[in-house]
């Protein structure tokens, strides 16, 4: 029972580290997707580059400034489950 509730515990944890990885990412695109929305709706303008071309800007941008927080956090995930193994190896 003990290595069932660490599973879970580890599939939780891992669940909130992905949703903490992806959130900037996705949150970015998604205000500026909205934004090239309004603007093409008030402009009559529906060109499918002008909606990439920002969204493809703003997730590198995302993923420059914030691109080692997110590594940080991916290799504190790992270090705890290699650690995990480890000890349960023992």
């Amino acid at each position: 029972m003990d290595d069932t509730a660490a599973l879970l515990a580890l599939a939780d944890r891992m669940l909130w580290v992905t949703a903490l990885v992806a959130a900037p990412v996705l949150l970015a695109s998604l205000a500026v997707g909205l934004v090239v929305g309004i603007i093409q709706a008030a402009t009559s303008i529906n060109e499918q580059t002008l909606t990439f071309v920002p969204k493809l800007a703003i997730t590198a941008l995302v993923l420059v400034l914030l691109g080692g927080a997110m590594l940080g956090l991916i290799g504190d995930f790992l270090k705890d489950v290699l650690t995990q193994i480890a000890e349960t190896g023992r």
